[in-house]
């Protein structure tokens, strides 16, 4: 072996391994009862869908996202919390002015708890990152935080407002 192999293989050796991203499949536990069950949803045409249970309006596809009238399609945009506020507030779509940020709770109603990656209904919101998502409500132990939900693995945690994490947006209905 020469010594431009021997240096090679020890490289190759030394060289931390990390596995590349891949697209799994959602996995759920069918032993354990749906927390955000398709039949709760009412889906319309236009990229929003309805849940009967809570009455709100939500986006199907994450903030940044497109919805091409079978899926969300593209990257989502991530945004600082005040930023993400302010963004909600200005958006309009599918005919809707009043978008808003969802307050802990509301974001924590559309967790399917059964799943993971994603653990959201990923028939009603489909391409959903396996990410943080912001709510609206500040995190009263620390000036700096404010609730997030994590769509990967449907836990709710403080994260520092500065951080820039997705959103999903809302709407009350009338």
């Amino acid at each position: 072996m020469t010594r431009n192999m021997f240096m090679m293989v020890i490289f190759l050796l030394l060289t931390p391994v990390y596995p590349l991203p891949v697209a799994a499949a959602q996995t759920c536990n069918d032993l354990i009862i749906a927390t955000a069950p398709a039949d709760s949803f009412t889906v319309h045409k236009d990229g929003t869908v309805s849940d009967n249970r809570t009455g709100l309006m939500w986006m199907r596809c994450s903030l940044g996202q497109e919805w091409d009238g079978k899926t969300c399609r593209g990257k989502a945009t991530v945004f600082p919390w005040a930023d993400g506020l302010k963004v909600a507030a200005d958006q309009q779509f599918a005919g809707y002015s009043d978008w808003r940020l969802p307050n802990k709770n509301e974001l924590e109603s559309i967790v399917e708890g059964r799943c993971v990656e994603p653990s959201i209904n990923d028939k009603v919101f489909p391409g959903t990152p396996l990410a943080y998502f912001w709510s609206s409500t500040p995190y009263a132990g620390q000036f700096r935080g404010a609730w997030s939900v994590d769509f990967g693995y449907g836990t709710v945690n403080a994260s520092v407002k500065g951080g820039k994490i997705n959103i999903r947006l809302v709407r009350d209905v009338e």
